[in-house]
């Protein structure tokens, strides 16, 4: 896969002075447990990546609750990692891929092409007996990572308001059914979804750690290749990301609503579908 690293692969090449290894585990009802596991033992050279006060912007009235941070202030946050255009990025989260796939599409996004994810996350290098360690490295702040913003890889809640009618647009609801369908609503004010959206749950591409095979995602995103464009959303877009990431593998270009769900029904006019 091209956007990702077996253990293997890392095992192989921790000795390369270009790699820069991100440990970006988070809890959504939990501010302080990613950096709390990372203390207790995280991958040899990896740094960690707050969700909150890195890769989150300051919240508003829209923008739903995760939206993107400042990406000048993301970049320089970047450059105290050590990161550089030369850089090659591996992240890796407790193996559901969501919080790697926030980090990874926000470098994407931000112009980064060596960016990928680890497979299983830390869960399976702890499953297959791999060293861990409490030791914080230390990187040289880096003085070249530049900031080449990739617009079209996102559009915002007028655009997809714009394609709820289109035949040829694909709207995206990565959310667990219950959540789509409206039957659940923990979270956000309303139950439901965007009209026209079709559900493709995030969760079904990856379980306990284990990625789908190529063959079974291609056919699990069949249904969407003779679109002319695809947007994807989430509740608030990190989950998202892991259709994202895995459309990208089979060859389909999607665009990311990131304020997702929760920015759709910040607006008081916004329709909302609900199926229960």
């Amino acid at each position: 896969m091209k956007n990702i690293v077996s253990q293997e692969w890392l095992i192989n090449n921790m000795s390369n002075e270009n790699l820069i290894i991100l440990d970006v585990r988070a809890e959504l009802d939990d501010s302080d447990y990613g950096f709390r596991e990372y203390k207790k033992g995280h991958i040899k050279g990896a740094q960690f990546v707050s969700l909150e006060e890195i890769m989150t912007g300051d919240l508003g009235v829209h923008g739903g609750r995760h939206p993107l941070p400042d990406m000048k202030e993301f970049i320089k946050n970047m450059k105290k990692l050590g990161i550089n255009d030369d850089s090659t990025i591996v992240i890796y989260d407790n193996g559901d891929l969501a919080m790697a796939g926030r980090l990874w599409w926000l470098l994407k996004y931000s112009g980064k092409d060596k960016v990928y994810i680890l497979a299983g996350g830390i869960k399976n290098w702890l499953d297959n007996n791999l060293d861990v360690t409490t030791e914080i490295p230390y990187f040289k702040e880096s003085d070249s990572l530049s900031l080449n913003i990739d617009h079209s890889m996102e559009v915002d809640m007028n655009y997809v308001k714009s394609a709820i009618d289109s035949n040829n647009i694909a709207i995206i609801d990565s959310r667990a059914y219950e959540r789509y369908s409206g039957e659940i609503e923990p979270i956000d004010r309303i139950s439901g979804h965007i009209p026209s959206a079709l559900n493709f749950p995030w969760m079904n591409l990856v379980t306990d750690g284990k990625i789908m095979d190529i063959e079974d995602i291609v056919n699990y995103f069949e249904p969407l290749k003779n679109y002319e464009e695809i947007i994807v959303h989430c509740g608030s877009g990190i989950t998202g990301t892991v259709n994202l990431l895995f459309m990208e593998e089979v060859g389909l270009k999607p665009k990311f609503y990131v304020g997702g769900y929760s920015d759709w029904v910040s607006y008081e006019d916004n329709i909302v579908i609900q199926e229960k």
